[in-house]
């Protein structure tokens, strides 16, 4: 009798999920296994809103293998020694997982194939993170791309591999013990966001449908970067690897309106990836130092993070963080860019409140775009500043995002919520006065930061 370990990391999922289908394919006896991890668990990335979504997501990955025959095995230690101590009670030769890329991911799969080597098991990596591996798109002389659209190009261009459908049946070795899930609230302190989305695959996979069938995708290039517009709010499925990407990927109709502007946010995703591939320490260190001597001012950002900055759409994107774990693109472009260029303060403090909240939090996408909008990273117009007031006019006209998230400014007519603090007195006339006026103004806040940038 054969028995296979598949060690589920960002894979949470029985749909195409190469790793397992080739378990499944190879092995009499399968065991599904997830860790949770202590050393994750003790760091700053094991936020309320992702631990509360793994939990529920592990919850339904169980009743999916259930389904099949199988179970889910959970253990709670260090990764590592988890491994190899299933390993030995099952009998198991292999350990199959997904390949991932960062420094964590790789440091996991080295010390994986130290172990096996050391006990006896062999370790395998399939693809299911990304749609296309980092090492397989490369620019002619280099190692990675550090400009979006000749990647995009390039990860365009590369074979797609055949999606796979769930394994008929997982089969359980009588030999190991399943393991109770605990309640997310006993593996980490704290609150999640009230209006969290529910994790898993099943609730995944439901978005995921109802997105296409209401043919939404097809605006996508023209309300993608409306504040108020239905978004696909994949983004944390996508983090924690309930739905493949790749199956996105094919489901995506090139020819049709808007489907192009779909898959490329798709693409950004692995843009970012094989950044954090290449400079895997970008959530800390920047891709190119500008020489900031960024300012320390407490109150300043205890009132961006608590969504009290007097700029409306600013204010909208923070609370909505709160919230829902959650926040629109281009809204978390505004809000970065307000805290690294209008209050100049370390992108860095933004990034991690950021990763605080958001159930989608991914070291990724989170931190190349903070970089992105702090002028450190890939932007090509690193002293890009944008106009919380213009922008909001822009993309909020009718001002139904401000007001849905400030209700100081819920009675405001249409647009007046974007209109300058000149306007103030005459538009806020019978509106709760106690909105803040704007922490600096856009102008000086402007040439403060060009001058620290030397233009």
């Amino acid at each position: 009798m054969t028995t296979t370990v598949v060690l589920f990391t960002r894979d949470l999922r029985v749909t195409d999920h190469p790793a397992l289908a080739a378990a499944a394919a190879e092995a009499d006896r399968v065991v599904p296994l997830f860790v949770l991890d202590t050393g994750i668990l003790a760091s700053r990335y094991a936020a309320p809103n992702r631990i509360g979504y793994l939990v529920e997501a592990l919850t339904d990955l169980r009743a999916r293998l259930r389904e099949r025959g199988g179970d889910l095995v959970v253990r709670r230690g260090d990764t590592l020694a988890e491994v190899v101590e299933v390993c030995r009670v099952t009998g198991a030769d292999r350990v199959r997982l997904s390949a991932d890329h960062s420094a964590h991911a790789r440091r996991r799969v080295a010390g994986l194939q130290a172990r096996g080597a050391e006990h006896g098991f062999s370790v395998s990596q399939h693809p299911g993170v990304t749609v296309v591996a980092p090492e397989a798109v490369r620019p002619t002389g280099g190692d990675h791309f550090r400009v979006f659209t000749p990647y995009w190009r390039r990860w365009e261009a590369q074979r797609r591999r055949p999606l796979l459908a769930p394994p008929d049946e997982v089969v359980l070795p009588d030999a190991v013990v399943p393991g109770d899930l605990p309640a997310w609230h006993a593996l980490v302190e704290g609150e999640r966001s009230p209006e969290v989305l529910t994790g898993g695959e099943t609730a995944a996979r439901e978005r995921l449908d109802a997105w296409f069938e209401a043919n939404e995708v097809a605006g996508y290039a023209y309300t993608r970067d409306r504040l108020a517009a239905h978004t696909s709010r994949l983004s944390a499925d996508l983090h924690f690897g309930c739905l493949s990407p790749a199956e996105i990927d094919a489901r995506v109709d090139r020819r049709r309106t808007g489907h192009e502007s779909f898959v490329r946010q798709l693409c950004w995703r692995e843009f970012n990836t094989q950044l954090l591939a290449a400079n895997p320490d970008l959530p800390y260190a920047e891709l190119r130092g500008r020489g900031d001597r960024w300012r320390v001012d407490e109150e300043a950002f205890a009132a961006w993070q608590a969504g009290e900055t007097g700029y409306p759409v600013v204010d909208a994107g923070m609370r909505q963080l709160r919230r829902e774990g959650w926040m629109h693109n281009r809204v978390r472009l505004l809000t970065a860019s307000f805290l690294t260029k209008h209050l100049y303060v370390d992108w860095r403090l933004g990034a991690w409140h950021f990763m605080d909240w958001l159930v989608d939090g991914d070291l990724a996408n989170n931190f190349a775009q903070w970089q992105w909008v702090a002028g450190t990273g890939t932007d090509s117009r690193p002293n890009r500043m944008f106009n919380p007031v213009t922008q909001g006019q822009r993309f909020d006209p009718d001002g139904g995002y401000v007001r849905a998230h400030v209700p100081e400014l819920a009675d405001l007519p249409g647009g007046a919520v974007h209109e300058p603090w000149a306007a103030r007195d005459t538009l806020f006339a019978g509106v709760d006065d106690g909105y803040p006026a704007p922490l600096v103004d856009h102008a000086e806040a402007r040439e403060r930061f060009l001058s620290a940038r030397g233009r």
